[in-house]
């Protein structure tokens, strides 16, 4: 998303952040394969896994989960209907997506596959941020 951002000309109009909802990796850069993946497309992952903690949703206009596991995840924690107004899912924002969940690319090992997937969903979401926002 960051990357998209930047190419669009907007980065001083966005904070994008990424944390997961689980505290496996808190601390860590992204995984090797993750990261291989995106620099074979001009993309460098450079964030700390974080885990999403309640208080997030303040801090946030959006908060996009990649599967309905973590979505529901999310739902959980929010705290007021303007926390749960926040959440969608990435694909969502994807119309060629067959599938409403980003797969889990470590069971499957297709790094590069997520991260077209990924892709789309941000692209989607970055021109549905700039229509709703008026950006253009």
């Amino acid at each position: 998303m960051k990357h998209l951002v930047k190419q669009a000309g907007l980065s001083e109009r966005f904070e994008i952040s990424s944390a997961g909802t689980g505290a496996y990796h808190v601390g860590e850069k992204a995984d090797a394969r993750s990261a291989a993946a995106a620099r074979l497309k001009g993309v460098e992952l450079t964030s700390e896994a974080r885990q999403f903690v309640a208080d997030d949703f303040d801090a946030c206009d959006y908060v996009i989960a990649m599967d309905r596991k973590n979505h529901a995840h999310l739902l959980r924690i929010a705290r007021i209907a303007a926390d749960r107004d926040k959440l969608s899912l990435l694909r969502s924002f994807d119309t060629a997506a067959a599938m409403p969940d980003v797969p889990d690319p470590y069971f499957e090992n297709n790094f590069e596959e997520v991260f077209e997937i990924c892709r789309a969903g941000c692209a989607g979401l970055l021109e549905h941020i700039m229509r709703e926002r008026g950006l253009r």
